[in-house]
């Protein structure tokens, strides 16, 4: 590895029958499509070199999104289009680069400054969710965070527990037929759309299936100097 390295922040999106791919899964095939491009990405030391990247809030299983994002270490670069243009080239149908750039020298990485994401719910055709459910729901967003507490089961790796999730929901809207949800994510507080369905389910009085949903991310926020909620692409500058 060359002493000057350069980190890079992609935006890619995911999509289709991967969506159905694990991270473990996603980030080898990443690392596959980096030897196939022939990019000069920069490995780790020691006795099983790997390539230096990390993911920024990995999707769940059968979530699908325009915003994600992970960082790389490179020993030399080329312009962003470059990038975007030889990276597609190796890619298969449901994954595609949307940007890459160049990160100022002491930014944090991606998975660790991770605070938002926005969500679109729309209700799966494949299930086909009965009309009186469908409309049950979507009349519940519009009073949901009315309510002084949302509360939902929530299981994690220790425990089993009723907790309050409305401090977690920035907005909640509703777009037509779907619902736009802009949520806390990341160490501090992480919240699952899935949490929020379940709980407008709760709130119309309905069984809450998974999958009759469809979960798509918009974009990956982080909090800049100001304090606001800006998008993980304006933390660095194209490449030209």
């Amino acid at each position: 590895m060359s002493e000057e390295t350069y980190n890079i922040r992609i935006k890619y999106a995911k999509g289709g029958v991967l969506k159905y791919i694990g991270h473990l899964d996603l980030m080898r095939f990443f690392q596959k499509v980096f030897k196939r491009a022939g990019v000069d990405v920069a490995y780790s030391q020691g006795f099983s070199p790997h390539q230096l990247m990390s993911f920024a809030a990995p999707l769940a299983l059968g979530v699908t999104s325009e915003g994600e994002y992970f960082d790389v270490q490179m020993n030399s670069l080329i312009s962003s289009d470059e990038y975007v243009k030889i990276f597609n080239e190796q890619m298969v149908d449901g994954v595609y680069v949307k940007d890459v750039i160049l990160l100022p020298e002491k930014a944090k990485k991606a998975m660790s400054i991770v605070a938002a994401s926005d969500y679109v719910i729309t209700f799966n055709e494949d299930n086909s969710v009965n009309k009186d459910i469908k409309d049950k729901v979507l009349s519940a967003v519009l009073h949901l965070l009315e309510k002084e507490t949302i509360e939902v089961f929530r299981k994690t790796k220790k425990n089993e527990k009723v907790e309050d999730i409305k401090h977690g929901i920035y907005k909640l809207e509703l777009k037509d037929d779907s619902i736009y949800m802009f949520l806390a994510a990341g160490s501090e507080y992480n919240l699952k759309p899935d949490s929020v369905i379940e709980a407008l389910c709760n709130e119309a009085g309905v069984e809450y299936n998974r999958f009759d949903y469809a979960i798509h991310r918009l974009e990956t926020y982080y909090k800049n100097e100001d304090g606001e909620l800006v998008s993980l692409l304006e933390t660095g500058t194209r490449i030209e």
